[in-house]
Formats: structure tokens, C-alpha cells, sequence
């Protein structure tokens, strides 16, 4: 089934709502393509290796959480950048990217599927004051100890994480926030969980970690943001007919 892009990216910008937020980078569709849409492809990051799977599958659209303009970039059309534009442009593939909108929707966002995946249930989302709550607090079904939940996110991501803390702790509260969210661990403490997981850690978090008796989980920043773009694949698949394919570029970061 085909749509046109334009309908792709209202029914995009619908479903993630990205006014709601102030993020580093613009969300929705980045590189303009052609008009009509029948395959999609989705991935983390909108790397050329990605592309070129793109151009393989003769899609005529990709979907990433990290796409292109940083603020604080350099915005100039060279090198690297220059080669990635280059592909999308010459091959019609339409770019939609979309990054905070995608780590906090709470069905396809990336917390959201992070904590089904490690069958934890979201009691609350938070976040500091004036800005969006992006950080998930729960709880496993039952009770673990921090070993069980080392093992249980190395089976889920497929990725020895790096694990601060006393390994036979309990965990009964947990909180999470996918990607480089190590700066959010000191509102984890103060909300009172056992464990913290996200995608990277920082000198300081082992410290913290040790020091306020809250295990820190490393787990990989790829890892945990491999499964929201994946779940919004698969919903524009069943609503409107797409033909999906997720991409995964291994990464170890």
C-alpha cells in the first residue's frame, strides 16, 4: 500500500506530538524525498550504513530516533554529512527523525518498551521542573536481586552491561531512561529506587552509585533505544499498509 508523505508526517507528528518539546534537534522529516511512500525502513541512527540498507531495500522512506542538525554542530554540508545527504537525495529516501518525542510516548517510546522488554511496570514518569518527564520509575513483578537483574538485561539487549553495586541487593523500585540519560541518575536516588538502568555511564555514577547504595546499570546506549522507532515501524505497518523493515547496525556504544 502507498501513501503520500505528507499524510506519513501528519499521521507522524499526530501519534509523537513533537511541539510538545524543546529538544537539540529538529523532529519530523529532515530530508525530503519523494512524494509517495510504500516502504519503510527503521533504524537508531540515521548512519550511511543504514542508508545503504535503505537503498537495498528500495525503501522509499527511513525512520530513526537520531537523525541529522544538532544544535552546536557543525551545520555545514561537508565530509561525512555531505555523503549521507548525498544517497538519501539522489535515491528519493524521504528522513524522519524524531528523539525526545520517541523516548518518552508512553506505548511506542523507547522507556516505554525498554521496561516491557525487562518485564518492568511503570509506576510513574518524571523529570525536572519545566521540562518533560522523561524518566520511568516501576517495578519488576516480582523482587529480584541486582545479579537476576543483570541477567535479565543481558538476555533481553543481548549486551554485557556495566553494573555498579552489591549484586545480591533486592531490588523492589527501579528506575529507567534509555540512551545518555546518566545525568538524570541523581533524581533516581532522590526518588528512593534500588536500581537505576540507562544506555551510558560517567566517571561520577559509580561513585554515586556506590556511595548512595543505588546499583547504576549501564546497558548500552544503542541497546536501549533499539525498540520504540521499531514498535512505530510496526504500528505504521498494521494502520496504513507500509511494507516495515528494522535495520539494526550493530553498535557497541
Amino acid at each position: 500500500m502507498t501513501m503520500q508523505r505528507e499524510r506519513l508526517e501528519a499521521e507522524l507528528n499526530n501519534l509523537l506530538q513533537p511541539r510538545r518539546f524543546r529538544d537539540y534537534c529538529p523532529n519530523g522529516l529532515q530530508v525530503e524525498g519523494g512524494i509517495e511512500i510504500s516502504r519503510l525502513v527503521t533504524g537508531v541512527t540515521a548512519s550511511e550504513a543504514l542508508i545503504d540498507r535503505a537503498i537495498e531495500l528500495n525503501a522509499d522512506c527511513l525512520l530513526v530516533h537520531h537523525g541529522y542538525f544538532w544544535r552546536g554542530e557543525n551545520q555545514a554540508i561537508t565530509g561525512v554529512r555531505r555523503n549521507r545527504l548525498r544517497k538519501l537525495l539522489l535515491n528519493q529516501i524521504n528522513l524522519f527523525a524524531y528523539h525526545l518525542p520517541l523516548d518518552v510516548h508512553e506505548e511506542f517510546g523507547n522507556n516505554a518498551q525498554l521496561g516491557n522488554l525487562l518485564g518492568l511496570i511503570t509506576e510513574e514518569v518524571t523529570g525536572r521542573p519545566a521540562d518533560v518527564a522523561i524518566m520511568a520509575i516501576g517495578r519488576p513483578e516480582q523482587p529480584i536481586n541486582l545479579r537476576e537483574l543483570q541477567t535479565r538485561v543481558e538476555g533481553a539487549l543481548n549486551r554485557k552491561p556495566i553494573v555498579v553495586g552489591d549484586p545480591i541487593a533486592q531490588i523492589h523500585r527501579v528506575a529507567w531512561c534509555t540512551g545518555a540519560a546518566q545525568s538524570f541518575f541523581d533524581l533516581a536516588i532522590e526518588a528512593g529506587v534500588d536500581a537505576f538502568i540507562t544506555g551510558e555511564i560517567s566517571e561520577p555514577s559509580a561513585h554515586l552509585a556506590r556511595e548512595s547504595g543505588v546499583a547504576f546499570v549501564s546497558a548500552g546506549h544503542h541497546a536501549t533505544e533499539r525498540y520504540g522507532v521499531q514498535a512505530v515501524g510496526e504500528f505504521l505497518a498494521r494502520e496504513f499498509g507500509l511494507q516495515h523493515y528494522f535495520v539494526d547496525i550493530e553498535n557497541p556504544a
